[in-house]
């Protein structure tokens, strides 16, 4: 494990964030390239790739929620210098992610049909996004126990080599997309269905490297069987702590899903515009996540060495680099935001509505980092409530006169945009107050009764 608690603080989180956003720029290019394979498919299998992509929010919100957790108790563990607190939250985790991930996959394989159906602006649509979904659930499915191995590493201090297996596998299922989708030296073309089973090969080989690190015992967490047996009160301390990170990208999924139901009467071609849109947004966000995953352990590790300006340097010092970054990605999506779309799409309409939502949407880039930003240094305080609840409140200040707006004489789509930009903006300012307030609550250490409720939830076993 690597100690977070001494040392400067930017140096640490340059380092963190330097390996996780060389896993991300390969993560970037993996959407990217996915989407320009599809791309040459035609509108509709873009749309059935970004309608399915809606269901990855929802897995999203489950594995934050176990990885939020985990990466808290495993870093305040591990800032406490307390091993085998380390281990027993590992292994919990890991019984954790089969159960919930099983009951995930099950209900969404079987409920995959209906939803396409419905959210689909027409059949061809419907029916590409079974196809994708048929082979991607199970990818998702596999998610879940690679989320709680990589969490907890993370917790302890170690990316280096998770880092190392995503790139690979990044690598392969780049490689194996186009073969698959267009048959290349096989014959057999698969369609969008290929790109997910290219996904699932990816997966599966990525969660078998990650097990195989930690069973050689060099990383200091381990697995141990004698451990397997569920401790509920262990599962909801983390439960408690990540559901209201999970619950933010539930959310989100809410958004996108919503978005996707308002806009579906205006064809394909606009959810194939925003379905690009939407993912070139992905992919220029995860330098930022990589800021915001880098300091979650370091704020955790000194909030359980309690540390409280080391705590508050990790937020001073992501939040300043994430806000160079956004202002940065701004700048290029109001330069030429139509060469963007044009590399995976011809489509004149699908080109419009993407361009038109890459330049609006951008003007909420750099209150989004300051939300990412703020919200990693929640997760590393283990109370994650205050970012849920600006999280909803910006739901519903998007959805409710979203729809109303939708049905309205003269709808036009980009008042979505306009009115997402304001909401961002609000759950930023709502995110930075809220936080405040959290550092004079909860970083007075010369106070026992401050902090004993957060340790205690650390220490369950």
């Amino acid at each position: 494990m690597q100690d977070l608690t001494k040392g400067p603080v930017t140096k640490h989180l340059l380092q963190f964030a330097a390996f996780m956003a060389v896993t991300m720029l390969f993560q970037t290019l993996y959407f990217l390239a996915d989407l320009y394979w599809v791309g040459r498919l035609g509108k509709e299998s873009i749309a059935a790739v970004g309608l399915a992509g809606n269901l990855t929010f929802i897995v999203l919100a489950l594995t934050q929620t176990l990885g939020v957790g985990t990466t808290a108790l495993v870093s305040h563990a591990a800032g406490a210098k307390d091993r085998d607190r380390v281990d027993r939250v590992f292994n919990q985790s890991l019984v954790m992610a089969l159960a919930v991930g099983l009951v995930f996959g099950v209900i969404a394989f079987s409920l995959r049909g209906i939803f396409a159906d419905t959210i689909a602006s027409d059949r061809v649509t419907a029916e590409l996004g079974k196809q994708y979904l048929t082979w991607f659930i199970p990818a998702m499915f596999l998610q879940f126990s690679g989320v709680a191995i990589a969490s907890a590493l993370r917790g302890a201090g170690i990316i280096k080599p998770t880092m190392v297996i995503q790139v690979a596998t990044v690598l392969l299922n780049i490689v194996l997309a186009p073969v698959l989708i267009f048959g290349w030296g096989t014959h057999i073309a698969m369609g969008v269905g290929g790109a997910a089973i290219a996904t699932f090969v990816a997966v599966a080989m990525f969660m078998m490297m990650l097990g195989l690190y930690v069973a050689r015992g060099s990383s200091g967490i381990h697995f141990l069987p004698a451990q397997w047996r569920p401790d509920f009160k262990l599962w909801w301390a983390m439960a408690k702590i990540g559901l209201p990170a999970g619950g933010e990208f539930a959310i989100l999924s809410c958004y996108m899903i919503l978005v996707y139901w308002i806009i579906r009467d205006f064809g394909s071609a606009s959810q194939a515009g925003f379905g690009i849109g939407a993912r070139l947004m992905q992919a220029m966000f995860l330098p930022v996540v990589a800021v915001a995953f880098a300091a979650a352990p370091i704020a955790g590790q000194n909030f359980g060495a309690r540390n409280a300006d080391r705590v508050k340097q990790s937020f001073y010092s992501a939040a300043t680099l994430a806000s160079v970054i956004m202002i940065l990605l701004s700048i290029l999506c109001h330069v030429d935001p139509d060469r963007l779309i044009r590399l995976f799409s011809s489509d004149p309409k699908v080109i419009a509505f993407g361009s038109e939502y890459l330049r609006i949407i951008s003007w909420n880039f750099l209150a989004a980092g300051l939300s990412f930003t703020s919200s990693s240094i929640f997760q590393g305080l283990g109370n994650t409530l205050p970012p849920l609840i600006s999280s909803a409140s910006r739901f519903f200040l998007f959805a409710i006169p979203g729809y109303i707006w939708s049905t309205m004489p003269g709808f036009q789509i980009r008042y979505l945009w306009y009115l997402s930009v304001a909401s961002v903006v609000i759950q930023a300012a709502t995110n930075l107050i809220l936080l405040n307030r959290e550092f004079k609550r909860k970083l007075r250490f010369d106070a026992p009764a401050a902090i004993a409720a957060p340790i205690a939830v650390a220490a369950v076993e």
